[in-house]
């Protein structure tokens, strides 16, 4: 019984490729801001308004972005970096969290990898809150991902 619940998690996440609502002009200059941010004031103030207005788009429950100064959470293994954590989002916890500092470092994220992780775990919260499924790291996940940064205009100047 376990097995087919999985199995069945699994198949309907990777059979949703796409988000089902458009994006605003908002969330367009939102995106675009963070993509060009550097502080983590700026950071804070414009990923929580991205966040608000994607939930809304989406009617979904609002998420809240908390930022971390630490370093990342990282795994080593003779003595190079293997594993980083960049953020996490827990089901019904209402909160983003991302670490803004790398692992080694400690030098601030980039803009882009700030922003694919911000709406990499905000997709996990439009898994369970929108489609109801256990928001897994499937080829499904990584297309609906793929077509919200798209939809944002990620693609445009790379």
């Amino acid at each position: 019984m376990f097995f087919r619940l999985l199995q069945s998690n699994y198949q309907r996440s990777n059979s949703i490729t796409k988000i089902k609502f458009p994006v605003s002009d908002r969330a367009l200059k939102l995106s675009d801001k963070l993509l060009r941010s550097s502080t983590e004031e700026d950071r804070q103030t414009l990923g929580d308004l991205l966040l608000d207005e994607l939930a809304d788009l989406a009617r979904i429950d609002i998420v809240k972005l908390k930022i971390s100064s630490a370093n990342q959470s990282h795994k080593r293994h003779k003595g190079r970096i293997v594993a980083k954590q960049y953020g996490y989002y827990k089901p019904g916890s209402h909160y983003i969290y991302i670490t803004n500092r790398t692992a080694a470092r400690g030098q601030f994220l980039a803009p882009k990898t700030f922003f694919d992780t911000l709406l990499h775990e905000w997709m996990h919260h439009y898994d369970f809150k929108k489609l109801k499924i256990n928001s897994i790291h499937t080829s499904g996940f990584y297309a609906r991902l793929k077509d919200l940064k798209t939809k944002l205009g990620y693609f445009n100047d790379a």
